[in-house]
């Protein structure tokens, strides 16, 4: 073989479908397994204002700096409710990427303030699972959901009970992963 010829068969590249990271469905949940959710998440105090903003809570401890210097903690504090959502939301990917519903939030504890600049990382321990008694398609799980800043300070925790689709009822593909419309995208047939 000459070196062209190296070089033409090279630049032919088969193109395919690759399923991605679709979730974790009612079967893939084990009482005991702990998942450490990907991508912590630095704080930002636009993040805080915008939140409180949003969410109109009027608690100057989150929006008034010369308030907040003269307290105990010296500067303002996150919003507790921006981190419960921010530790929910790193969870999706492990715990409810494939949720029909959210049952409950429970036993929620702040265990050490937020600061801006704070990076929080969250992790979630799989408590109990069991059929649903009404719905053939989900089960329900129970995870304890942590959440920790950069110093491995415990900020966060609660439990969270999603019903969680089985795959069997889910089908999914290469070509329509979950969330995913039929027929939009690259399809199986583009690649002949």
């Amino acid at each position: 073989m000459t070196e062209n010829e190296d070089a033409d068969s090279s630049d032919e590249k088969s193109r395919r479908l690759v399923a991605g990271w679709d979730g974790r469905y009612y079967e893939d949940f084990e009482v005991g397994d702990i998942y450490k959710h990907p991508y912590g998440r630095t704080v930002t105090e636009t993040d805080n204002v915008w939140f409180t903003n949003v969410s109109m809570n009027l608690n100057p401890m989150h929006f008034n700096e010369a308030y907040a210097a003269e307290t105990e903690f010296g500067e303002r504090l996150v919003d507790g409710t921006f981190v419960i959502a921010l530790a929910v939301g790193m969870s999706v990917i492990d715990v409810s990427q494939n949720a029909t519903a959210n049952l409950g939030y429970d036993d929620i504890r702040h265990h050490a303030p937020v600061f801006h600049g704070d990076t929080i990382f969250a992790e979630s321990e799989v408590l109990d699972k069991r059929e649903s008694d009404s719905r053939d398609h989900v089960g329900i799980v129970t995870t304890e959901l942590r959440a920790y800043n950069q110093d491995d300070d415990l900020v966060l925790s609660l439990e969270r009970t999603p019903m969680v689709l089985k795959r069997e009822y889910a089908e999914p593909s290469a070509a329509k992963p979950p969330g995913w419309v039929e027929g939009v995208g690259t399809q199986p047939g583009d690649l002949d």
